[in-house]
């Protein structure tokens, strides 16, 4: 078939490297955003989608928004059979999603109905979730609620953050992808309805959400922890000041300390929560790079009874 690939993220590139590598499709074009500030000189950069689509020698395209005439009549031109979409990052019209063929179809990280929405790894993490996954579906106008093509799923590992999930997902997910275009071009797959049960929503993760409650249980510290990092970035306040969390891990043996106040050892700094400790082991103070969290406990001269988050 040909393809026209909507994608924006490095998460997408092993989707977009998958149909490349596949010799079944033909990869007509890339549908990206639009450059972006990057760095510390602000200047532009083209998304990891569209330098990865540049470095292959495919047409790319950055429309400012999909209701683009000019975009909508260049995607009428190259007449694709399929848009494979990977985290592009805007709505479709319902012009758009017309044009190909057989539609355009969605790499989504998570097992649908669960976790519709622009987080779904961040909202499984911090829910507890124990598997997840990744699903193809064909995309409507609702919010991820099309009918499903197929699915893999991943277990969610103790330690995982939501980049080492994302991770996995990308590349489990770039397998399905490719699979789900081939059956769609054979004939063998059809998409099913999901089930009107199970719907959860998963909306981006705000800062605000990202902040650290010392007054809930240690397993939902952590939860907050794995599933902000890399980004937002979980945090909590010292001494009237933004301290960013970027590795914890619960101390249940620990039940003296009351919520959000520091017990620092030699090697360790514990902090209570609604149930038991958790350790910190890797902090970003304001200003500053990741350090050891008893590298910036030594630091800073933690006083007794000294608290995080106020």
């Amino acid at each position: 078939m040909k393809l026209v690939f909507a994608g924006t993220p490095e998460v997408a590139v092993p989707a977009l490297d998958a149909l490349i590598a596949s010799g079944r499709h033909e990869v007509a074009a890339v549908v990206t955003r639009p450059d972006a500030p990057a760095g510390r000189g602000r200047r532009l950069v083209a998304s990891p989608v569209a330098q990865r689509a540049e470095e292959a020698g495919i047409e790319v395209l950055k429309p400012l928004s999909p209701r683009d005439p000019e975009f909508l009549e260049r995607l009428k031109e190259i007449a694709p059979d399929c848009c494979p979409v990977v985290a592009y990052g805007a709505l479709l019209p319902r012009v758009a999603l017309d044009i190909p063929a057989h539609g355009w179809v969605n790499l989504h990280f998570s097992l649908l109905p669960a976790w519709r929405g622009a987080a779904p790894v961040q909202h499984a993490l911090m829910a507890g979730d124990e598997i997840t996954g990744a699903a193809t579906f064909l995309i409507e106008e609702g919010l991820d609620s099309g009918p499903v093509y197929g699915t893999v799923t991943e277990e969610i590992r103790p330690t995982d953050t939501s980049g080492d999930l994302l991770t996995r997902l990308a590349f489990a997910g770039a397998g399905l992808l490719a699979a789900t275009m081939d059956g769609i071009e054979d004939g063998t797959l059809k998409a099913v309805p999901q089930p009107a049960e199970g719907i959860t929503l998963a909306p981006k993760i705000t800062v605000e959400d990202a902040q650290v409650d010392w007054a809930t249980p240690a397993l939902r510290v952590d939860r907050v922890v794995r599933g902000c990092t890399p980004a937002p970035g979980a945090w909590t306040t010292f001494r009237g000041e933004r301290l960013k969390l970027i590795h914890v891990t619960p101390v249940p043996e620990r039940t003296d300390l009351a919520p959000g106040r520091m017990a620092v050892g030699k090697n360790s700094v514990h902090v209570g929560t609604g149930s038991y400790a958790v350790e910190l082991l890797w902090v970003q103070a304001q200003g500053k790079k990741p350090m050891r969290a008893a590298d910036w406990a030594r630091g800073v001269r933690i006083a007794e009874g000294e608290t995080l988050g106020g």
